[in-house]
């Protein structure tokens, strides 16, 4: 890497990082309109913590806002970041974190515990979030059990495999949701809808373990997957061990969808849309467009659940109606926000 290069990246670097500095500094003062406490008076309740009890505008900001915008930061970068590397595997721009069939795997699971009703709470994790993630991890398992006879996995046995696996789940939830009554099938609509609540800091420090590790192997694969761009045979010229690269890649991207998928629900378009938005701005080098991708895409969700949070709030300022209460699922806003970005992109595609 020439001094130039090294200057654009540390210049990307830099600006995205400052620009979640800045979403997370900002976060504690935006939020619904029911937490009617501002910007100052959020970060002022912050030299008050220590008395007994707490400031309500110090709980408000600090124990619901600034949680609920770090789990939307991880779930951002890690998405994002599975998103830009599945892209470069598969070397198909369509590729996203659910192309495997991971989303509906875990949301088989998740609709199975809340069918059988189960209320088992670990760690501060409810029974609904680990039975999404077995139902995600199982889907990896049989993805790989399924392509394990050949030499070295391929693209199109995994695409193959992880559709077939997907549809299979879809109809499975379908069945499931015919089968349950009024309240369930709203708990099941609901989760699939994607959710970012969560009180306290507990609920979106428990994928910690399972996304960090994720976050820094596809960050490390960053080189590989550069000489891996240019086609299997150079790659394996070159020293890539293209078969273990594609196996690596995808297993941790899995897992990392997984955790995701199992806090929040399924949340689409964000690693799809992001990892086209970072390209246009800072290229395609994976050294750059990896971690500039993962920081982009949790600044970009961010701000989707300030938009969830303060949509309704608007309709209603514009109808004459208290809606200010409500808050919109945060699936609904990135796909509302995503599609119209995809096409635009897609449309400069076809027109080069």
């Amino acid at each position: 890497m020439n001094a130039l290069s090294r200057r654009r990246y540390a210049v990307c670097l830099i600006g995205c990082a400052v620009a979640m500095i800045a979403v997370v500094g900002l976060s504690p003062g935006i939020g619904n309109q029911f937490q009617s406490v501002g910007f100052g008076q959020a970060w002022r309740s912050l030299g008050q913590r220590h008395l007994s009890p707490p400031p309500i505008e110090y709980q408000i900001a600090f124990h619901i806002r600034l949680p609920r915008t770090l789990l939307a930061l991880q779930a951002g970068i890690t998405l994002s970041l599975c998103g830009a590397v599945l892209q470069a595997i598969f070397r198909n721009a369509l590729a996203t974190p659910y192309t495997l069939g991971i989303a509906s795997g875990g949301s088989l699971g998740a609709l199975i515990a809340i069918y059988a009703g189960f209320q088992v709470t670990v760690a501060g994790i409810s029974s609904v979030s680990l039975c999404a993630l077995a139902g995600a991890i199982t889907v990896i398992g049989v993805v790989f059990i399924l392509t394990r006879g050949t030499k070295r996995l391929t693209t199109n046995e995994l695409l193959l495999a992880g559709v077939t696996l997907g549809m299979f789940s879809s109809a499975m939830m379908m069945m499931i949701t015919y089968l349950s009554n009024v309240r369930e099938t709203f708990a099941i609509i609901r989760w699939m809808m994607g959710s970012l609540d969560t009180i306290g800091h507990l609920r979106w420090t428990s994928s910690l373990p399972l996304v960090v590790p994720t976050w820094i192997v596809l960050i490390a694969v960053a080189r590989p997957l550069n000489q891996y761009l240019l086609g299997d045979e150079l790659a394996a010229a070159r020293g890539v061990q293209v078969g273990r690269l594609q196996g690596a890649c995808i297993f941790f991207c899995s897992l990392g969808t997984a955790a995701i998928v199992a806090i929040c629900g399924p949340i689409g378009f964000v690693g799809l849309v992001v990892p086209h938005i970072t390209a246009l701005l800072v290229g395609r080098d994976c050294r750059i467009h990896l971690p500039a991708s993962a920081m982009i895409g949790g600044v970009f969700l961010v701000i989707c659940d300030w938009v969830s949070q303060l949509a309704m709030s608007w309709v209603g300022a514009l109808t004459g109606r208290q809606l200010g209460y409500s808050i919109l699922p945060i699936g609904v806003v990135t796909a509302v926000i995503g599609v119209p970005i995809f096409l635009v992109l897609l449309h400069r595609r076809l027109a080069r």
